[in-house]
């Protein structure tokens, strides 16, 4: 049984109301390996990465069984970088650098003992490598996952569409489901977006939970109540990670897993945000998991 990721590994710099991180470990596929690794490994890594990453924050992802033989590191040149700034209630935040570096010319060529990967996560990157991804999966895939964002709407909508009709969930948050869908409401958004191909969306409302949709059925998951936010950053990253890592600990994509692991990506979610970078992610234990997971079933339950 295997689970893929596809997704940056890169470095942040984060300013908040509060505190600075510089330079700390960040990235869609970072996030994502680490929190889908609490339910499943191996996890197979596909990224690239400059020769000023550290080989300490890979040797720490090989510890967590997460497999980097599909991390490309390139000499002489630098590893992906983004610079943001968030407000005080954390609602939106300014980008203040973004520099491509490797990732302007990745074109991810997969080992071949990632071809048979059963669970895809295709976090976000440009439409044209999560289709070159797919393509090199085939038929082999159980459930493919795609995160991703306005960024792509407004720039490659039509490469994006065509990723979205090739997937089996779409996750993305409500404002996103409202630009791709051209629909204020939720329900008239998902509606139209179960149209384009996939079989599941998943809208994730922040602060406000997540929102299963298929023809199954309707799943609503709140949001866990938190004393402290850090930093949001990696957040529906590490949503989507445990979510699939779930699923392929399970090995079931049932309406009902699938709800399950909606909840588990939630917990890791807020467990993510509580402090920079990995680092919360890095000293959670599987009995925390278990405690807020139980904690938000009672929040459910009536």
């Amino acid at each position: 049984m295997s689970l893929l990721t596809v997704g940056t590994v890169a470095f942040d710099t984060i300013t908040t109301a509060t505190a600075k991180a510089e330079r700390v470990i960040g990235g869609a596929g970072s996030y994502s390996g680490w929190a889908a690794s609490f339910f499943h490994t191996p996890v197979n890594l596909v990224s690239i990465i400059g020769e000023d990453f550290p080989q300490e924050t890979i040797a720490e992802m090989e510890a967590r069984g997460i497999q980097t033989e599909g991390l490309e590191r390139v000499l002489g040149k630098k590893s992906f970088f983004w610079e943001g700034e968030y407000l005080a209630d954390f609602s939106s935040r300014t980008t203040h650098a973004t520099e491509l570096n490797v990732l302007a010319d990745f074109d991810p060529q997969l080992p071949q003992s990632y071809l048979s990967s059963e669970y895809v996560l295709l976090a976000n990157l440009t439409p044209a490598i999560q289709k070159s991804v797919l393509t090199q999966i085939g038929s082999s895939a159980k459930l493919t996952v795609l995160d991703t964002m306005n960024f792509w709407m407004d720039t490659a909508l039509d490469e994006l569409l065509e990723v979205i009709n090739m997937v089996d969930v779409l996750t993305i948050n409500d404002e996103e489901a409202r630009q791709l869908s051209g629909k204020h409401s939720l329900m008239e958004a998902a509606t139209k977006i179960l149209t384009m191909g996939p079989r599941y969306l998943i809208i994730k409302k922040g602060e406000h939970g997540a929102m299963l949709f298929s023809n199954d059925g309707i799943f609503s998951c709140p949001a866990i109540p938190l004393a402290k936010v850090e930093d949001p950053t990696g957040a529906g990253d590490c949503f989507a990670g445990a979510f699939l890592g779930y699923i392929a600990r399970e090995q079931s994509t049932s309406f009902d897993t699938l709800k399950k692991a909606i909840v588990y990506g939630s917990v890791v979610a807020s467990y993510c945000v509580e402090e920079f970078s990995l680092d919360r992610l890095k000293s959670l234990e599987w009995s925390d998991v278990e405690a807020r997971y139980e904690m938000l079933v009672d929040m459910m339950t009536v």
